[in-house]
């Protein structure tokens, strides 16, 4: 068989990943939003003491529509909580409110990888959308120079999701750690917490491996059309 449907293939099969994980991690919170969390604090109050227990009392948290919508925006230095989570007090509410407390928290500490993203990614949100263009015009047209850009640009949208994981396992674990240590969950009730954070963790592993193996496929190509 040949080497590149081989490829292709594979990288059907890491969509696939990608959907699963996708639908994985709405069960998950789905799952755990109706099991209350013992404090009673809603996400908002758990992301509003987690702040200032850090000194970053200027760091704002405000409510944002739709559902895990949840971010932290480093430059205007608020935690956004979509509203299932800023209003609840579910375990997966605290869990995602506190997991983006992490990340500003990372900010604080100039955390490396997040610093590194940071950095990387004005470069990154121009190479994507600009990467696949090239990839298929140079194929279309047989312009392999072009092509070889295109790849070259992807890969730097690849490098930017490959810093994104440890960014994102380490404000989970930063998450959990205070979580416990304060008291805004129980020790019985950390299951919950890692269900909710590593579902959400899988779908950034899936996304970035199908990108992986996606410029892995295009580098054959491009390496094939040379033979």
């Amino acid at each position: 068989m040949n080497i590149n449907l081989i490829m292709l293939l594979v990288v059907f099969a890491a969509f696939g990943l990608v959907i699963w994980a996708q639908f994985r991690v709405k069960g998950s919170f789905k799952k755990w939003s109706k099991v209350q969390a013992s404090s009673g604090m809603t996400g908002q109050e758990v992301a509003r003491r987690i702040l200032d227990q850090n000194g970053l009392y200027d760091v704002a948290v405000e409510p944002v529509r739709g559902r895990l919508t949840d971010h932290y925006d480093p430059i205007s230095r608020t935690v956004r909580l979509s509203e299932p989570v800023y209003h609840s007090n579910s375990i997966a509410a605290v869990s995602v409110a506190a997991h983006e407390c992490g990340h500003a928290i990372q900010h604080k500490e100039a955390y490396g990888a997040l610093v590194l993203r940071h950095r990387l990614f004005p470069v990154a949100n121009f190479a994507s959308g600009i990467a696949p263009f090239l990839l298929i015009g140079g194929l279309l047209m047989g312009a392999m120079g072009l092509f070889g850009l295109g790849i070259l640009l992807y890969s730097a949208a690849v490098a930017f999701q490959v810093i994104t994981l440890p960014v994102e396992f380490n404000a989970s674990s930063r998450a959990k750690a205070i979580m416990v240590k304060e008291g805004f969950i129980r020790n019985v009730e950390e299951r919950g917490v890692s269900k909710v954070l590593n579902a959400a963790a899988l779908t950034y592993v899936a996304t970035t491996l199908y990108a992986l193996l996606e410029l892995l496929r295009f580098v054959l190509l491009f390496i094939s059309s040379d033979e």
